[in-house]
């Protein structure tokens, strides 16, 4: 099978999973998503999508720092007509390998190379090098090879080197998902140090139960995600108006909202300056000027916002310094900037055919 075709064919399988500290990939094995431990970056929850699955809330049931790994169950989880399977065939020096996942956003993306050396010793552990471009967001997705079958979990690349990839092999991943499921529980993590698989209710001040050793991840999952200062009051306003902050958050600050045809994207940034935006739909080719006319119009009126265009798209905004936000006032602008964004990105459209914004994958 070509690259294309092996797409197609698993696309359902592959998982974007998102943190306040950045995104990867997973893929469906079994009933469970299988990715880098460093994708979820200590978190016992995380948010994952994928082509059938809207941003939903994950439990990382199994962190794996040693072979970085971490297997995350999602309850509504539907197994895709066609499943990946783990690969039981030797991997060889030349191999065909196709690398499927999320580099910077990019969703569903793959590319194609060959095995540059089946055996790379790292650390203790063997990797398999590949020449196939995996960049950051790719992390933790699968590797196949030309039967579709997954050989790797595509973990690291060598920084400023040209296609240098690394991917944990696919025996590897076998073991640790036998050496879970034997433990019937969830919440487990591996020990770096004398690998035993340890139930997190039985770690106390994070050392391992068994060796003593201290247990970063334990202390991560411990101490989770809790934001500050103005990130905290957005987040706080958020949660007012019924937005679970969680699914809308990319990143420690900025937040993504769906209102009916419109997006609005909230970002906080380091000068200071809190922006939301909602682009809407496009400047349409005939009666431009009763368009502009009726935006002119609408911001004298407003308050709060304000209509502008970027780049022949239409612009509903709100901004602010941060040492002037308040709980109060913040609520009463992103409460109308959500809502008048939906609202007049509908009346541009139907009463003035402005073009409605084509958009990408959800995430």
């Amino acid at each position: 099978m070509n690259t294309q075709v092996i797409l197609e064919k698993y696309i359902e399988n592959i998982i974007q999973i998102m943190t306040p500290y950045g995104t990867g990939t997973g893929f469906i094995i079994g009933d469970l998503i299988i990715t880098n431990s460093h994708v979820v970056s200590g978190f016992k929850e995380v948010v994952v999508s994928a082509k059938k699955i809207k941003r939903v809330h994950a439990l990382v049931v199994y962190d794996d720092p040693y072979f970085d790994l971490a297997f995350i169950r999602l309850k509504s989880l539907k197994i895709p007509k066609t499943i990946l399977n783990l690969s039981t065939a030797t991997v060889s020096d030349g191999d065909t390998t196709i690398a499927i996942g999320h580099p910077y956003g990019l969703n569903y993306s793959a590319t194609e190379g060959i095995v540059s050396r089946a055996s790379r010793l790292q650390d203790d552990l063997e990797y398999i090098q590949i020449d196939a471009a995996i960049n950051p967001g790719n992390s933790g997705g699968p590797l196949l090879n030309e039967k579709g079958e997954v050989i790797g979990v595509n973990t690291f690349i060598i920084q400023n080197a040209n296609n240098l990839g690394f991917a944990l092999p696919y025996f590897y991943v076998q073991e640790a998902l036998n050496s879970y499921l034997a433990t019937k529980k969830i919440n487990i993590i591996k020990c770096s140090s004398c690998k035993n698989l340890i139930q997190e209710e039985s770690i106390k001040n994070d050392y391992c139960s068994l060796c003593g050793v201290k247990m970063q991840t334990a202390k991560l999952r411990r101490k989770g995600y809790k934001p500050t200062g103005s990130t905290k009051l957005l987040e706080d306003i958020l949660t007012s108006l019924d937005v679970d902050v969680q699914l809308s958050r990319r990143s420690q600050s900025s937040w993504r909202i769906d209102k009916g045809t419109a997006r609005i994207e909230i970002n906080y940034y380091e000068n200071g300056i809190i922006i939301g935006d909602a682009k809407l739909c496009g400047i349409p080719s005939e009666n431009i000027e009763v368009l502009y006319d009726y935006l002119l119009a609408q911001n004298e009126k407003l308050s709060y916002l304000q209509f502008s265009i970027n780049e022949n798209s239409v612009y509903l905004s709100y901004l602010i310094i941060d040492s002037s936000l308040t709980l109060i006032e913040g609520k009463v602008a992103i409460k109308r900037l959500i809502e008048d964004s939906n609202k007049y990105d509908d009346i541009l459209i139907n009463r003035y055919n402005a073009i409605k914004q084509k958009r990408d994958e959800e995430d």
